[in-house]
């Protein structure tokens, strides 16, 4: 028994002397490792205010997450405040790339030599969205006839959406001047909340996305209880993540690739779940021609728009 006893106890020690050295052996390959491992390339991703602050943080930090995970490249976001000032804040905050709308989309294709790489497709496997018109149930508006003396809620001068198809729904109307015929517009800011504006009666009518209304719907019923759509206009390319154009093409190339590969992955999906897209799809610069075709039927053109976009938004109808 005695002898037995005495080896188990050698054993013992030997083991723990061993686990000891490896231990040290493990912290020091880590230390070594660490002090040799490069730092994490860092690109700084735009995204432009279609809804507020909270709500856009929310819907893309996981995403930003997820990529700096998977690939190993810290995605820092960078909130645009305006729509309009998407170029120069591209220039200002050394943005490596943004999720233009499909209007600075197409603005910053021209000044940024930008390189569109994806745009995300819905859980009902559409990838575009329409503007649309809303006012309240309640409010009696029926069309354009009725919007006289009315308070308008646009979005940015540089949207499609919340601008441009507007602009069209007056003329269609017969609205030759919309400045003359409401009695007040505005600029939101964002979708959201031109949206939340008409619904809470700041606004009489308010232009808003598609995508946008039917996102905050699935979580607030009011929107569609309470809210009428008057117009819609034809189907545009969601809003698509573009690099600018001098970007290592190692790291563009491993970012496309795992945006385009998210949905094959668990995690991935439980990330685009949330994001409200069932996956990511190639983008092209293609996507944004709709937007500058609408521009063009209005007699806007793009660089008219860059010139709209440089100055505050009115308040009282004076452009």
């Amino acid at each position: 028994m005695g002898k037995t006893f005495l080896k188990r106890i050698l054993l013992l020690l030997f083991f723990g002397i061993l686990l000891s050295g490896l231990s040290g052996c493990s912290e020091r390959h880590e230390q070594t490792n660490s002090s040799e491992r490069p730092a994490a390339k860092t690109i700084r991703i735009g995204i432009v205010p279609e809804q507020t602050i909270f709500s856009q943080l929310k819907r893309f930090q996981p995403l930003a997450a997820y990529i700096g995970h998977k690939i190993g490249i810290n995605i820092e976001l960078v909130l645009v405040p305006r729509y309009g000032n998407i170029v120069e804040s591209f220039k200002a905050e050394q943005l490596d790339g943004a999720f233009f709308g499909s209007l600075t989309g197409a603005m910053a294709l021209q000044s940024l030599q930008i390189i569109p790489i994806v745009r995300p497709e819905a859980k009902d496997g559409s990838s575009t969205y329409y503007g649309m018109i809303i006012v309240r149930k309640d409010s009696g508006i029926r069309n354009g006839a009725d919007m006289q003396g009315k308070r308008f809620a646009f979005v940015d001068k540089a949207t499609t959406a919340g601008y441009l198809v507007p602009l069209q729904y007056f003329m269609e109307e017969g609205i030759a001047d919309y400045h003359i015929w409401l009695s007040e517009i505005y600029f939101a800011g964002t979708y959201e909340d031109a949206i939340y504006d008409v619904l809470n009666k700041k606004a009489d009518i308010g232009a808003a996305k598609s995508t946008v209304f039917y996102r905050f719907a699935q979580t607030d019923s009011r929107l569609q209880d309470e809210l009428e759509i008057l117009a819609t206009s034809p189907e545009i390319p969601e809003n698509g993540l573009a690099m600018k154009g001098d970007i290592d093409q190692h790291y563009l190339t491993v970012l496309k690739n795992c945006l385009l590969e998210m949905n094959g992955d668990p995690k991935g999906r439980e990330v685009l779940d949330g994001f409200g897209a069932r996956r990511f799809i190639e983008a092209t610069a293609a996507d944004y021609q709709p937007a500058l075709d609408l521009a063009d039927r209005l007699g806007l053109g793009l660089a008219m728009n860059q010139k709209h976009n440089a100055t505050a938004p009115d308040t009282q109808g004076s452009m």
